[in-house]
């Protein structure tokens, strides 16, 4: 597999990592590992935009792994991404091919390219009743303070930030024996993408999904016994969503503070990545707009480069 273990292919929401995953794992014969935080999720299908058909190419399934893992209402971890990560790359190489990880959330993908060796955190419920009442931006500052935080890219919502500082007071105040975690060489290719076509796909994606049905998505799930808060705790379309749909918001409300959202996470990503970079993970950038072709060929001079 030559001087590389594994390809990491990242990008902000809507530059199209998961199309020009599918054709390189096509091109190359191998099978692709998502590192999105909220697809592992079974029926959170159009909010997560799982997009499922982007894996057939010219009439192949592509193998995914870490897609469909989880019941909604669970809160899947990076402790939990990473061990489940290994059990599928080790696999993957295991058939003599190079994995590609895939995904947009930048810590899970950190988390396997530096090796953070974590353990699972506990509940800490006098500092979760400490912060309970902070604001959103006053839990986002406690966040900053931290030196190396473990958890930044998806706090979209109080109770996600509570857990992000729950997690970085723990591993700051307990010693403990970190879990072994093998070191992998991965080239990594990041998709840029200009930012009004950004904008322009994240609305155009919005309204489709919306058209889609991602409302009656909802629904369903509250349906089947998914708390709210549940729902909500997982951010972006499901918190806006729902909010909606329990009479909170207005449609025009839900589509208005929801598109502001994405495009706010869209740039958290890339400050995310940035700082990967910053941190001695190189980052090899391609055009999002070139085609799926050009783009397979210039990630094919940089393996056997």
């Amino acid at each position: 597999m030559g001087k590389y273990d594994l390809i990491t292919i990242l990008g902000p929401t809507a530059s199209g990592k998961t199309p020009l995953a599918a054709a390189l794992a096509y091109d190359l014969n191998t099978e692709i590992v998502s590192a999105d935080s909220r697809q592992v999720y079974r029926g959170m299908d159009l909010g997560t935009g799982k997009d499922l058909t982007d894996y057939i190419v010219k009439g192949t399934a592509i193998p995914y792994h870490l897609i469909d893992i989880v019941d909604p209402g669970y809160k899947y971890n990076v402790f939990e991404f990473q061990r489940d990560f290994l059990a599928a790359y080790c696999s993957i190489l295991g058939k003599g091919k190079c994995p590609i990880l895939c995904g947009g959330t930048g810590m899970y993908i950190e988390s396997v390219l530096k090796g953070y060796r974590l353990l699972p955190v506990p509940a800490n419920t006098e500092l979760r009743a400490s912060l309970l009442n902070k604001s959103l931006e006053e839990l986002t500052r406690i966040l900053s303070d931290y030196k190396k935080p473990h958890n930044s890219t998806d706090v979209d919502t109080v109770k996600r930030a509570i857990r992000a500082i729950e997690i970085e007071e723990y591993y700051r105040t307990v010693s403990v024996k970190e879990r072994e975690f093998p070191s992998i060489r991965s080239l990594v290719i990041g998709l840029r993408i200009d930012r009004e076509l950004r904008r322009e796909k994240i609305t155009n994606r919005l309204r489709q999904r919306l058209d889609d049905g991602m409302v009656e998505e909802v629904r369903n799930l509250l349906r089947r016994g998914i708390s709210a808060d549940s729902l909500i705790y997982y951010g972006l379309e499901y918190k806006y969503l729902t909010l909606y749909v329990i009479g909170k918001i207005s449609y025009e409300e839900m589509f208005r503070e929801l598109e502001i959202a994405i495009h706010q996470f869209a740039k958290r990503q890339m400050t995310w990545f940035r700082g990967m970079e910053r941190r001695g993970i190189p980052i090899y950038w391609l055009e999002a707009a070139l085609s799926t072709e050009e783009k397979v060929g210039r990630i094919k001079e940089l393996l056997n480069g």
